[in-house]
């Protein structure tokens, strides 16, 4: 049975499942418009998130056929994954922020066994074992790389400009630029009166970057030939201020559940990542450690002994997401000397 809920105005959300994945499902926003349904990002790339999607919109009484546009808040695979299939059977054009898509540009152009050689070396500059390496060596070799997701997304046809109205008739949503999950990261703001009545400033569509019990993963950018030294937890945060100032009377996220009062929300996040910074700052204070040494003694949401292995590359990410942080704030630095790069508190 499809799962949609009815939001009011012309707002619907379908519940489009994630395989394997502890956040269960994508919320896929629905948008009436002048033009036709526009889709607020899709879900994963699976036979049954398919179809999911396709009878979350039947029950709508839309075909995906009748799809006009697919706006995406970032380039992840449980958010851009069926759009092309979406495009293929309708026609519909598919907008995103140039910076993501430029990711889909680049991992669509590169051989995926570049990407495992990278990820190799990164991991083993963060200080992991060989034990941890050896599997992407292996799968480098026996040639498994072409499971990873994303490796064919689709390319999108328009740009999504921070700032300005989307081109929807009858419609006000403006784009708001909201990096740190991702580069291109955007929020989706509804401008129009709550169909409630709630008070507040519209409607947010928040894809991964506001979501009511989770804080979204904020790991590295960069890829194997990119040369800026990014700053992905200080445009989070940045990200985080813009987006409470908008104070919008209900936020519509892309996982768990519809909620308001997003100012605090927003303030728990802040609060919860200088929390995490300082807490950080205390370890490399002990000892210096390396992005991994870090990562194994953070806190989790279960000890590091049972985090899965991609959840632990996930993890170094985050990890060196919050060193870097550090460094620019003037509270840590690399030890001269030391290789892997191990950081120590200043």
């Amino acid at each position: 049975m499809s799962q949609v809920t009815d939001h009011g105005g012309g707002v619907w959300g379908i519940k489009v499942p994630i395989p394997d994945n502890p956040l269960g499902h994508t919320l896929v926003h629905v948008l009436d418009t002048g033009s036709g349904p526009v889709l607020v990002d899709t879900g994963w790339d699976d036979p049954g998130s398919w179809d999911a999607l396709t009878a979350g919109l039947g029950a709508l009484g839309i075909a995906v056929a009748d799809v006009h546009g697919v706006v995406i808040t970032h380039h992840h695979p449980d958010h851009h994954g069926l759009s092309g299939k979406v495009r293929e059977a309708s026609g519909a054009w598919i907008a995103m922020h140039a910076a993501d898509t430029e990711v889909v540009l680049r991992t669509r152009s590169a051989d995926p066994g570049h990407w495992f050689d990278y990820m190799g070396e990164k991991l083993t500059a963060a200080g992991a074992p060989e034990e941890h390496v050896a599997p992407l060596r292996a799968a480098r070799e026996s040639g498994r790389t072409r499971t990873l997701p994303g490796l064919r997304a689709a390319v999108p046809d328009r740009e999504i400009v921070p700032g300005e109205l989307l081109p929807l008739p009858g419609r006000r949503m403006r784009a708001i630029w909201t990096p740190g999950h991702t580069p291109g990261h955007v929020c989706l703001h509804l401008e129009e009166a709550h169909p409630a009545n709630l008070p507040g400033n519209g409607r947010l569509f928040s894809g991964d970057h506001l979501l009511p019990g989770i804080s979204p993963h904020i790991g590295l950018y960069e890829a194997p030939e990119d040369t800026r030294v990014t700053d992905p937890l200080g445009d989070y945060l940045d990200s985080l201020e813009r987006v409470g100032r908008l104070e919008p009377a209900e936020v519509l996220p892309a996982h768990q559940h519809p909620f308001t009062d997003a100012p605090a929300r927003v303030r728990e996040l802040l609060a919860h990542h200088e929390e995490r910074l300082d807490g950080l700052w205390r370890l490399l204070l002990a000892e210096p450690l390396t992005p991994w040494g870090l990562a194994e003694r953070m806190v989790w949401n279960r000890p590091w002994e049972q985090i899965p292995y991609g959840s632990r590359n996930i993890a170094v990410s985050e990890a060196e997401a919050h060193l870097r942080r550090l460094v620019k704030q003037g509270r840590a630095e690399a030890v001269t000397g030391t290789d892997p790069v191990a950081y120590r508190a200043v």
